[in-house]
């Protein structure tokens, strides 16, 4: 088949690139379609993945800006598809949505948020969605008859042990991994789910209280997507993006207002803390804090409580040990993701129906 994947973050970068190499290696042409953001172009570069960069301009940080970007990308991909003459769409866009509805193409989206959590998802891709693959827990609220639903994550696409080995050699290339350090995420929260909640994470204050408390404890690092203050650049963590996960796995605790990397801290094992105002509307989080209990969300109007985790967590002797037990419990009963979408995708709209009347056949992808 002739596949688009169409790619607007990172993390989708991440979650895509092992089954795009598999799409291929089994004989498939496959076509990644991006937009300027954040690190992803340069992820792309590393892996030596070809792609299209569709809308080169700087992200629009409004409702009406995103909206107006959504559309010159759906023009764009619409020629793309024709000229190509690609057979299936695949991605976590409205796009692959409205563009594969409009030119009559299979479509697969892919989707990790509860749809309330994403409300503008809802509205403008939902009459045009076919199938949308989430995890277990995701509640796709107005969609759930187009779901099909899967004992994963999308972080476990690259994090599972079958995908994934934590290197503590790649540490080494930039601090010594003997001292004990921690990880800070700042993240833009200028997503359109984030502007829809008028969403608040740590601020300068916060993260100023964060490093005094840490810094007793450890080495302190922050890999940002937002502009650092000045007083927070030598704690800036210089490093190539496709070294991260290796670090984050040896971190001896992991603190942010990023839902995405908050997963992948719980994927490999070590304790995380999100601040943010999502906490306790994501069913994805919920099920690693309250299932596996691998990670704590916080609101952002409770700082008092995030210190007060945060030293609870420091003086734990076997932290490690246990947060390693609960992630062992965790990966026993999820599937690999990477292979399973592989094969989702390769067979679709079969797979689909076979899932639909079998959902204990993900199972064949452990």
């Amino acid at each position: 088949m002739n596949i688009l994947i169409q790619l607007s973050h990172p993390a989708q970068f991440h979650l895509y690139k092992n089954v795009a190499k598999n799409l291929m290696n089994d004989g498939h042409k496959v076509f990644i379609l991006i937009k300027t953001k954040d690190i992803l172009e340069d992820l792309l570069k590393q892996s030596g993945l070809v792609y299209y960069n569709i809308l080169k301009e700087a992200h629009r940080k409004s409702k009406m800006g995103i909206l107006w970007d959504m559309i010159v990308r759906d023009w764009r991909m619409v020629s793309f598809v024709l000229k190509h003459k690609i057979d299936l769409l695949t991605g976590s866009t409205v796009e692959v949505a409205q563009v594969g509805w409009f030119t009559r193409r299979y479509r697969v989206n892919t989707a990790e948020d509860d749809m309330k959590v994403v409300p503008l998802f809802q509205k403008m891709a939902g009459p045009f969605v076919q199938t949308i693959l989430s995890p277990v827990t995701c509640d796709n609220w107005k969609l759930e008859p187009k779901s099909v639903k899967y004992a994963g994550f999308h972080k476990l696409a690259y994090l599972h042990p079958n995908r994934f080995k934590p290197d503590k050699n790649v540490v080494e290339k930039y601090f010594s991994s003997e001292n004990p350090y921690f990880i800070l995420r700042f993240a833009q929260l200028k997503a359109y789910h984030d502007i829809a909640t008028d969403a608040h994470g740590i601020n300068t204050e916060i993260a100023q209280n964060l490093i005094d408390i840490l810094s007793h404890y450890g080495d302190v690092y922050i890999t940002s997507e937002r502009e650092l203050e000045p007083q927070f650049e030598k704690y800036r963590l210089h490093i190539n993006p496709l070294d991260i996960h290796h670090v984050l796995a040896f971190a001896k605790l992991y603190i942010g207002d990023s839902q995405s990397m908050a997963v992948e801290a719980a994927m490999l094992g070590t304790p995380s803390l999100r601040f943010n105002d999502f906490a306790g509307k994501i069913g994805v989080l919920e099920e690693l804090e309250h299932k596996y209990e691998l990670t704590c969300a916080i609101p952002s109007s409770d700082p008092k409580r995030l210190y007060d985790k945060v030293e609870e967590l420091l003086t734990k002797p076997d932290l490690h040990e246990v947060f390693q037990l609960r992630r062992q419990k965790m990966l026993s009963e999820k599937i690999d993701v990477t292979a399973f979408f592989t094969w989702f995708i390769e067979n679709y709209p079969e797979s689909s129906k076979i899932m639909k009347e079998d959902p204990a056949y993900q199972w064949k992808f452990k």
